[in-house]
């Protein structure tokens, strides 16, 4: 048997090192355009299944697979087609006739491309001299042509990290696919309904070598990727624009693309889980052929021997046939309603026999950290629900789920393998079609149990929005070079040098040279990291600089970041009302270098600010001329005394506290400085409105330690 080391019980413990450990990355990253290949906004709307509007247009197609280049239908796509689905496109408003496939597609994107060409820059990459856009097969239905646009940009950059350089093998500018409402199921196949909003937004896809060393650098590659590309400042933010995968192998297993990887705390966990499922797949696979006297599976995949794997695979196609037997009669007397009520609608049960895999599908156990042990049984129901059925019942879970011992007796007897012990079984309740479809999977599966794991995309399995255990599913086989060929309704596009100059001269700083900047003001560390995470420390410099507008005086450091990072441009928008990013931070600047001046007060800044919006005050088109700023300056600073918002002079202002602690001598003497709190409501109170909350604290804290 092998030698390899593990314990797959402690995906933990295993050894990236010892276990022949390969890893690499692809990014996908939303950017902050409008679509790639039409000229629509990329807004997204966010609508579910029950809220899309009833005007939005609806159109019902089913995909066809084509032949690529190579003249080969790729293998996921063949696994595709199978699957008897159709689909409803929904026609989101900023979705037109490229969307829906019904009018060629539109040169790509300029920002878009400038974008792509940007990143590629900042990974020192070598952009290609010609792009041509291809088609990528895709009938998942999640693109309404059956194919992805993508563009080739550039090649072999470099990812800087501190466990060591990653290489970057490729960088494509593509297009995101439609995003997935629901799926409903007929007893003529699936139904899945997409929202065509996201459809045709600009992605760029960057593709690592596999030079991650290990599970937890693969997050700190994410994470150094992440970064790089918010650097850009040209890329979408929030949930879902940028998503991670992972390409795993181990040297005894097989290269997996893993999809779904949200959130970069998992990915350590869910790399190390698929490494554990490669390990104990392969060792499942040379206890099975041991029992038949079949040669060994070599340690390394390198070592396979394609001859002898044939001799194998042909070996297990006899073993394993695709005889499927209806075995409804075993349940006539059944408790389960599940099984009887599809029955009752026209379903079969139907079965087939898994030789020597009873007692190795397995039943669900958990690991040392609470993740699901991997099991051959999973991987069955895995290829299984493929097909659209919920599941499959396998002969080492039962009796149960309503299935009782002579039922299953009664199942064996009518597989004719009563007398064969070390023979199991599946079981599927469905349509006939698809429990046909359903149990083909699972003999395919099945007989893949004696080989070294298959090349596949699996996803993570989520629930309730975060991965359930870090545990994944089968999605499809992974594609080949079959499912490109030329995008002939896109001209080639030829990258002049001097273009390629130009990126590479204005390239963005790096979230260190800004940090850098920043820290040359004087501003605390706590506002530094606050003007990064926001993306708005370019508008803190101009700000300080006085070059945010024409006749902008140079505003206050420490003032002009409180005000564009605290609650006032919340507070100006609920009563203006308006959205929040709809404040003009020219106008935030104006009412800042009013109060810096002396002429109005803190409390004055929200309520004449919101004023200019909502009386069309404030000139929307932007300030162009220094006259124009200054008038409006001037402007705010009359409104400001003619509303009580100018402060009071100091004397006047220090005779009301004065009078305010006289009056309440004897609360002063009892609380000391614990009174300043509670009077200065009063005495801001008493000035009317007209003074500036740190003018008041500094002369009641002086006139307090007077008396005390």
């Amino acid at each position: 048997m092998s030698a390899v080391e593990g314990d797959v019980a402690d995906a933990s413990s295993l050894n990236p090192q010892t276990l022949g450990f390969m890893c690499g990355l692809e990014i996908h990253q939303q950017l902050a355009t409008g679509k790639l290949h039409s000229r629509q906004p990329g807004e997204l709307h966010d609508v579910t299944i029950d809220t899309v509007p009833d005007e939005w247009p609806r159109v019902h197609r089913r995909l066809r697979i084509a032949k690529g280049e190579s003249g080969k239908v790729d293998v996921a796509a063949k696994f595709e087609a199978k699957r008897n689905r159709s689909f409803i496109y929904i026609q989101s408003p900023n979705s037109g006739l490229i969307e829906l496939d019904d009018q060629p597609p539109d040169p790509h994107d300029s920002e878009a491309l400038d974008i792509a060409l940007t990143i590629s820059g900042m990974l020192d990459a070598h952009p290609v001299p010609l792009l041509q856009t291809m088609r990528k097969t895709v009938v998942d239905g999640s693109n309404t042509s059956g194919f992805q646009r993508t563009t080739l940009v550039a090649t072999n950059g470099v990812l800087n990290t501190p466990t060591g350089a990653v290489g970057v093998d490729v960088i494509c500018l593509e297009e995101d696919s439609a995003r997935k409402l629901e799926a409903q199921s007929t007893a003529n196949g699936e139904i899945v309904i997409w929202n065509l909003d996201r459809l045709g937004i600009p992605l760029v896809e960057i593709a690592t070598a596999p030079d991650v060393q290990t599970p937890d650098h693969a997050k700190e590659t994410a994470l150094a990727l992440g970064t790089l590309l918010r650097d850009t400042r040209r890329v979408r933010r929030g949930l879902g624009s940028i998503r991670q995968d992972l390409n795993v192998s181990i040297a005894c297993g097989d290269r997996v693309e893993i999809k779904g990887c949200q959130d970069l705390s998992w990915i350590p966990r869910i790399i190390r889980l698929e490494m554990a499922r490669q390990l104990h797949f392969f060792r499942l696979a040379n206890e099975l052929r041991e029992e038949i006297k079949l040669p060994l599976l070599p340690d390394n995949r390198d070592n396979t021997d394609d001859i002898i794997e044939e001799e194998v695979r042909q070996t297990v196609r006899k073993l394993l046939d695709k005889e499927i037997t209806d075995v409804g009669k075993a349940f006539d007397n059944c408790d389960s309603k599940m099984i009887t009520s599809t029955i009752a609608k026209g379903g079969v049960m139907y079965a087939v026999r898994l030789p020597h895999l009873a007692g190795r599908l397995g039943t669900k156990m958990p690991d040392n950290e609470g993740a699901q042990l991997p099991r051959l049984g999973r991987e069955l129901a895995g290829a299984a629900k493929l097909a659209g059925v919920a599941g499959i019942f396998h002969s080492d879970e039962l009796p149960a789920y309503g299935i009782t011992e002579e039922e299953v007796t009664n199942v064996r007897e009518l597989l004719a393998i009563s007398d064969t012990p070390s023979c199991g079984f599946a079981l599927c309740c469905a349509p006939d079609w698809q429990a046909e479809l359903a149990l083909e999977s699972v003999i395919e599966r099945g007989r893949l149990a004696w080989h070294r794991i298959r090349q596949e995309v699996r996803n993570v399995v989520v629930k309730k929005g975060a991965p359930e255990d870090g545990t994944t599913t089968a999605m499809r086989p992974l594609p080949g070079g079959a499912r490109m060929y030329p995008e002939t309704d896109i001209a080639n596009l030829p990258l002049a040098e001097e273009e390629w100059h130009r990126i590479r001269s204005n390239l963005p700083p790096t979230r260190k040279e800004r940090q850098k900047a920043l820290l040359e003001t004087a501003l605390g560390e706590d506002q530094i990291m606050q003007l990064l995470d926001k993306e708005i420390d370019e508008l803190f410099l101009a700000g300080i600089s006085g070059e945010l507008a024409p006749g902008m005086p140079a505003l206050p450091v420490k003032g002009w970041a409180t005000i564009i990072l605290d609650s006032t441009s919340r507070d100006i928008a609920e009563l203006v009302p308006c959205d929040t990013t709809s404040i003009p931070p020219e106008l935030l600047a104006i009412a800042l270098a009013v109060r810096d001046a002396g002429d109005m007060t803190r409390e004055g800044i929200v309520p004449l600010a919101s004023e200019f919006l909502s009386t069309g005050v404030w000139p929307f088109a932007g300030l162009t001329t220094a006259e124009a700023t200054k008038e409006l300056i001037s402007e705010m600073a009359n409104r400001a005394e003619s509303q009580g918002f100018k402060p009071a002079d100091s004397s006047d202002l220090l005779a009301i506290v004065i009078s305010v602690l006289d009056d309440r001598a004897d609360f002063v003497a009892e609380r000391g400085m614990g009174a300043m709190g509670p009077l200065m409501g009063v005495v801001m109170g008493a000035a009317g409105g007209a003074a500036d909350g740190k003018v008041i604290s500094a002369l009641l804290r002086q006139e307090i330690q007077k008396r005390m």
